[in-house]
């Protein structure tokens, strides 16, 4: 991300003095471990340049207390600054206690199908079907690997995430129950379950845990941005409701790395690829509850509503019906889809 920004700075005619980039992965850099440091590196890296200056700093989290460092910079210099950091040991409410609102935030996530096809192209890669993009997920790197070698990355970055990002973070004194609850979560991605659900489950291995544990590893989860939490609400009665909501995960590529169920298991991965989607085109999403029926998705943004169903297959007559339903039990005028795997059929209606 970082240099796609300076190219295209670059193409805009910046020159390449006025951009600084300093990545604290780096070696070079190994010295630089607190502000002090950063101060005089950065002092001495643009003493020759007196017009705007463009500063990179790349795994800023490896310099103690950087933000008193960056928020200096933009008093003292006429700077825009961009910095990255690890979810591991920065996390956005971190960052807002760090800098007191005075950023934008870029959220990071997956390809989306469209993305992986851009990418297959000016790649020139042969084979970009939507199976394809269904079984392996939309990890960037994932997509230049040879398939004898995308599920090992995929099993490599889930076990890194996991310990560093929540083990190692959090002091997880037994990480073989978070492996047993997260196996869970990606096994039953898109369904209602509570916490008693999850101790039932860990109780046939033999394991016990408390309602408060598993509430704090969901929140971890959730924190290190592997897993999203979706509420219900219920429509009738204009509420939120505060049980059995469902979880996603932010690939569906770590289900088929961990239980290769993604095609045989295909609605929970179609559905987990559509909230995806939808979080990235920035709806506000809660699952929808009319009296005894359900309704996947309710996306909202400022004062437009959609409505969202994801079904397998619309052939059959009864499950044309089932999932209909729902949505014609709805009476506003906002648009409502059904999103299928069907090619080329329309059963819209109403």
């Amino acid at each position: 991300m970082l240099n796609l920004i300076i190219n295209e700075l670059i193409n805009r005619g910046i020159t390449e003095n006025n951009i600084i980039l300093i990545n604290f992965d780096n070696p070079t850099y190994n010295n630089v471990e607190n502000t002090r440091e950063l101060d005089l590196l950065v002092k001495d890296l643009i003493k020759d340049t007196d017009s705007k200056i463009y500063f990179f700093f790349d795994e800023i989290q490896n310099v103690d207390e950087w933000e008193k460092s960056i928020t200096g910079y933009k008093l003292i210099y006429n700077c825009d600054i961009f910095i990255t950091g690890s979810n591991s040991k920065l996390l956005s409410g971190e960052l807002a206690t760090h800098l007191t609102g005075r950023y934008i935030e870029i959220k990071m996530k997956p390809f989306s199908y469209n993305e992986y096809l851009e990418y297959k192209h000016e790649n020139n890669i042969e084979s970009s079907s939507f199976d394809e993009y269904l079984k392996y997920c939309g990890m960037p790197i994932v997509l230049s690997l040879d398939k004898d070698y995308k599920l090992g990355y995929l099993r490599d970055l889930f076990n890194s995430i996991l310990t560093s990002d929540i083990i190692m973070r959090y002091n997880i004194r037994d990480p073989g129950i978070l492996l047993r609850l997260v196996t869970f979560i990606l096994d039953n991605v898109g369904k209602n379950f509570s916490a008693n659900s999850i101790i039932e489950y860990l109780k046939k291995n033999n394991l016990k845990i408390s309602r408060k544990t598993i509430y704090n590893y969901l929140k971890y989860l959730e924190n290190a941005c592997f897993i999203y939490k979706v509420q219900r609400k219920d429509l009738e009665g204009k509420r939120i409701l505060k049980l059995n909501e469902k979880y996603y995960v932010v690939d569906h590529g770590f289900c088929q790395a961990i239980d290769g169920r993604n095609e045989s298991n295909i609605i929970r991965t179609l559905e987990n690829i559509v909230f995806i989607e939808l979080l990235t085109r920035e709806w506000d999403i809660k699952i929808g509850k009319i009296g005894k029926f359900e309704i996947d998705f309710i996306c909202q943004k400022f004062d437009k509503i959609i409505y969202i169903q994801v079904a397998y297959s619309l052939d059959n007559k009864e499950t044309r019906k089932r999932e209909f339903r729902p949505l014609l039990e709805v009476k506003d005028n906002f648009p409502k889809y059904i999103i299928s795997y069907n090619d080329n059929v329309d059963f819209s209606r109403d």
